[in-house]
């Protein structure tokens, strides 16, 4: 009995004794992976911040008007001039959305614009007729697009709607050409003493619009080309040439247009110019338009396809715009400009 007594008190002691080492090393593991100082803290914080509810501020009645319209997405106008998907109206009354536009010829665009012009409607005949024109951008690479460029062109047919006459500074050697220029229009026309005075500070030419010059004194010219700048007569703009009187009335009396590309589209461009009055007649509005659209055209960039997408005709006073058909209006290709452009570039210089 006494044997069997010791060993049981044996057995619990060891036990006892055993299980209080394991607790205190389970104790002592866990401290090992006790978590870091701040995490807890973190933890509340994350905790709070979901139990806050969120403020919804009242407001008050606000005016249809005043109201932020919901911002629409811009989308490049040239998608837009593409009509293909569009069906062909049959009758005179048609959804403009879901149907193309119809093509008039430049003659029945004109006559429309008579019509509303009448004096039983808007009561101005003499009203200007102006010509719309978009433009695809995009030059030979992908990335890269035409600037806004700005040209003068010599109409056949001149006409006057209200403008300020621009004024035009002439240079040559010659004697007869100067004089050739004076009775062209040109407000002042000088030589080499011209230059000098240039040179010395005392003569203001940027109070004239236009500067041209003849290819004789184009050497002496050079001399105030850092004061000119982008003024300084060359072949590219025009302002350079052999015929004075021809370069003076181009300047003169000519049109003026500017191709604005888009701001945030650069690949399209658009050229708003007026190339006519509506009292003038038919066949000369048509000579005015076709040299204008040649003009444009020899700007187009060498790469494949279409540079003037779209032209259309309208007239002040009336919101009215008449698709034509451009394309009947162009008179030589572009290798054919470009030859006859290198012909004339190749006589100036031989004659300097």
């Amino acid at each position: 009995m006494l044997a069997s007594w010791l060993i049981n008190s044996f057995r619990s002691t060891y036990n006892h004794n055993a299980g209080y080492n394991i607790g205190s090393y389970m104790f002592m593991q866990s401290r090992d992976y006790a978590a870091r100082k701040g995490t807890r803290e973190k933890r509340r914080l994350k905790l709070r911040k979901k139990k806050v509810k969120a403020v919804v501020e009242q407001v008050g009645f606000i005016p249809h008007k005043q109201r932020k319209k919901d911002t629409k997405v811009e989308v490049c106008p040239l998608t837009t001039i593409n009509e293909s998907w569009k069906w062909k109206a049959v009758d005179d009354v048609y959804l403009v959305k879901y149907h193309q536009q119809p093509v008039y010829s430049l003659k029945e665009a004109i006559e429309n614009h008579r019509e509303t012009h009448h004096p039983t409607m808007f009561n101005k005949p003499n009203a200007v007729v102006n010509a719309f024109i978009e433009l695809n951008m995009r030059r030979e690479k992908k990335n890269r697009f035409l600037d806004r460029f700005t040209r003068i062109i010599n109409t056949p047919h001149i006409f006057t709607y209200g403008e300020n006459k621009r004024t035009v500074l002439a240079f040559s050697k010659n004697l007869q050409e100067q004089e050739d220029a004076k009775n062209a229009g040109a407000d002042l026309v000088g030589g080499v003493e011209l230059i000098k005075r240039i040179q010395n500070g005392t003569f203001a030419f940027k109070e004239y619009d236009c500067i041209v010059a003849h290819a004789d004194i184009l050497t002496d010219l050079l001399l105030v080309r850092g004061l000119l700048k982008k003024r300084f007569p060359n072949l590219r703009t025009g302002t350079l040439g052999n015929n004075m009187s021809q370069l003076v009335r181009k300047y003169k009396d000519g049109i003026s247009y500017t191709a604005e590309p888009h701001n945030s589209f650069k690949e399209y461009g658009q050229i708003n110019v007026a190339f006519g009055l509506l009292n003038m007649n038919t066949q000369e509005l048509e000579e005015n338009f076709s040299s204008l659209i040649n003009d444009v055209e020899s700007m187009r960039p060498k790469r494949d396809g279409l540079f003037i997408e779209r032209v259309q005709i309208s007239s002040e006073l009336s919101k009215e715009l008449f698709k034509i058909n451009y394309q009947d209006y162009l008179a030589t290709s572009n290798k054919e400009e470009t030859k006859e452009q290198e012909q004339d570039e190749t006589a100036i210089i031989t004659t300097n």
